[in-house]
């Protein structure tokens, strides 16, 4: 038997894992859970509500408008769909990941207006994963993209 069916496997698994794993720390931002702490690191306030509500809706806007750029490209996993195409037009001309920074800066607004340590948990453990895909998504891109390091180097963040 040879090995490569089985690497092949553990990368799927891996891409898999992490796609999982943002779709669930992202739908516990959406429930409280009685067996978790939910102590608030300090008072809520209004400023800190409102704060928080434009961080979601300016990341959000920013996250439809990537979906719009990405077009027939766009998949959940850090894998490129076959026959897909290197965008860097619209707002990838800015940054390359501007989906993923809007998760994080959606679940940051989230965090601000909780302002509990659940929600920093969650915040701080949704960002570690998009920083594994992130990195992942990145390498197949160099390999498929032969141009993706210009892109790279020319589009920092």
């Amino acid at each position: 038997m040879s090995k490569f069916p089985l690497k092949n496997f553990f990368k799927a698994a891996y891409d898999l894992i992490l796609v999982f794993l943002q779709f669930f720390i992202i739908s516990l931002h959406f429930f409280q859970w009685e067996f978790l702490p939910q102590r608030q690191i300090i008072q809520e306030s209004p400023f800190s509500y409102f704060l928080g509500i434009l961080i979601i809706i300016i990341a959000f806007i920013i996250m439809l408008v990537s979906i719009k750029d990405l077009g027939r490209n766009l998949s959940p996993f850090p894998r490129p769909i076959n026959n897909s195409n290197l965008v860097t037009s619209g707002i990838y001309r800015f940054t390359r990941h501007p989906m993923y920074y809007s998760l994080i800066f959606i679940s940051i607004g989230v965090f601000i207006i909780k302002l509990s340590i659940y929600y920093l948990f969650l915040t701080i453990i949704l960002a570690l994963i998009i920083k594994l895909k992130i990195a992942l998504e990145e390498k197949y891109l160099m390999t498929i993209f032969k141009n993706y390091s210009l892109y790279k180097n020319k589009v920092k963040v």
